[in-house]
């Protein structure tokens, strides 16, 4: 099984910093893109940035030049570091990973299972 847990979240006020973490785990032979998206209430969940396992990235134009996403592959964890949070950004932030890990009949590869996401409240 794999498992991805979000941490990091909170209430800031705008202008501020937070950083957010996410942990793969499980039996993990590798983790190729990972990305952080968000869901805010009455929305649909939103993509906020990828990056690939070699360092590349990508962002919604919402956020780019304010969040930067980072990964460190030794600890199968990606970071999403939000700076100039604005209220908007107010939301429950999740997640995923595509992930190729050992079951009982080899090698799969699959979209991590979504974890409980971690919610930012951004105050004025």
């Amino acid at each position: 099984q794999v498992q991805l847990v979000e941490s990091g979240g909170g209430l800031v006020q705008a202008g501020g910093s937070l950083r957010l973490s996410c942990a793969a785990s499980g039996r993990i032979s590798s983790i190729n893109d990972m990305g952080w998206y968000r869901q805010a209430p009455g929305k649909q969940r939103e993509l906020v940035a990828t990056i690939t396992s070699g360092g590349s990235t990508k962002y919604s134009d919402s956020v780019r030049g304010r969040f930067t996403i980072s990964r460190d592959n030794a600890q199968k964890t990606v970071f999403l570091q939000m700076n100039s949070p604005k209220p908007e950004d107010t939301a429950v932030y999740y997640c995923n990973a595509d992930v190729r890990y050992l079951t009982s009949g080899g090698f799969a590869r699959i979209a991590a299972p979504w974890g409980q996401g971690t919610q930012v409240t951004v105050s004025l």
